[in-house]
């Protein structure tokens, strides 16, 4: 049995992919000229993207990560944000772009902003590659860039995961229901 047989319908195809990323990165590049770029990858889900992305960035800039958990094998976040790995970086005089697979809820995003505000950044923004509005439950918590809005389906594939699984794919789909209910 394949990977692929899990999914119930592709979302996003390698060549959407491909050019969300390149939007994206030609957007953060024109932004952030003169600035003090420090990219803050949110690990596992963002790696895929991150890597890409940093590719279509054409400035100086660094990279870090932090690992957090809310969502454990569950469908849902916990709402309990746990720091796993913690920044290597003192963030203080950068101009911080975190950047995550998907905001979902917000309640990670949003301790995470509330955490990194106190290290002084020069400034902090958010770029993710899905936001599920839908789903909000810190309706005050916005990204700064975006690459799709998505409907309440839940997507696997391209660094995003369903217990640890699927992250390999190199498009974005709907898992199966039946595998996570």
């Amino acid at each position: 049995m394949s990977i692929h047989d899990d999914i119930q319908e592709v979302l996003f195809s390698k060549a959407q992919i491909e050019e969300i990323v390149s939007k994206l990165g030609k957007q953060i590049t024109e932004d952030y000229k003169g600035k003090n770029l420090l990219l803050v990858g949110i690990l596992k889900g963002s790696i895929v993207f991150m890597a890409d992305l940093m590719r279509h960035i054409d400035l100086k800039c660094k990279i870090d990560f932090m690992a957090l958990s809310s969502y454990g094998d569950s469908t849902e976040s916990s709402g309990r944000v746990r720091v796993l790995k913690d920044l290597n970086t003192d963030v203080s005089g950068y101009d911080v772009l975190l950047i995550e697979d998907i905001l979902d809820s917000g309640r990670t995003l949003a301790h995470l902003r509330d955490m990194l505000s106190l290290c002084n950044p020069k400034s902090f923004k958010i770029c993710t590659f899905f936001d599920k509005p839908e789903r909000r439950a810190v309706p005050d918590l916005k990204a700064d860039y975006v690459g799709a809005i998505i409907p309440d389906k839940f997507i696997v594939g391209y660094g995003l995961d369903y217990a640890e699984y699927y992250r390999n794919l190199n498009y974005i789909g709907v898992l199966k229901p039946e595998l996570y209910q």
